[in-house]
């Protein structure tokens, strides 16, 4: 009896806690005494961020705030895909950050690729924004997973469904 193990690469982060990360920027901004009267706002929308504040100075100070305080939680930083910075009315700045999930079929492609080349035993099948990976040994899978790990894909990498 020749039984397949598997497991999902997929690309997401955890909702949760990126609310509380964006609660806590948002509480580090009115408490800090160069950040207080900017009039700052940092918004969490379904897919995105959006930081309106006066100036781009104060904008850069935001964005490390959001990064320690994502870092701290255990978020990629390569779930932010930062966009323009816009000027908004009455010379304030304002600028919205797409946050990335799901795997695109070109990094599913180079992925599948990867382990396709360097691993004959296994395989690699996209379904939709998820790799799934399949072997007969465990042993492999976890090549795998250590592999991938050394690769620096544009996106943050989580390993699911381990089975």
């Amino acid at each position: 009896m020749a039984s397949n193990f598997s497991f999902d690469i997929v690309s997401d982060f955890d909702r949760q806690e990126l609310v509380n990360a964006v609660d806590q920027v948002v509480r580090d901004v009115k408490s800090r005494y160069d950040l207080k009267d900017t009039q700052t706002t940092v918004e969490l929308g379904e897919d995105n961020i959006t930081i309106g504040t006066d100036s781009e100075f104060t904008l850069d100070a935001v964005h490390g705030i959001l990064r320690e305080k994502a870092a701290k939680r255990n978020l990629s930083q390569k779930i932010f895909e930062f966009g323009k910075v816009e000027s908004a009315s009455g010379n304030r700045v304002r600028q919205e950050i797409t946050l990335k999930k799901g795997i695109s079929q070109d990094i599913g492609k180079q992925i599948s690729k990867l382990i396709r080349d360097e691993f004959k035993k296994i395989q690699a099948s996209i379904q939709g924004d998820v790799v799934r990976v399949t072997a007969k040994s465990k042993d492999d899978l976890q090549l795998v997973i250590q592999r991938l790990k050394q690769e620096d894909y544009p996106v943050a990498l989580q390993f699911t469904n381990y089975r």
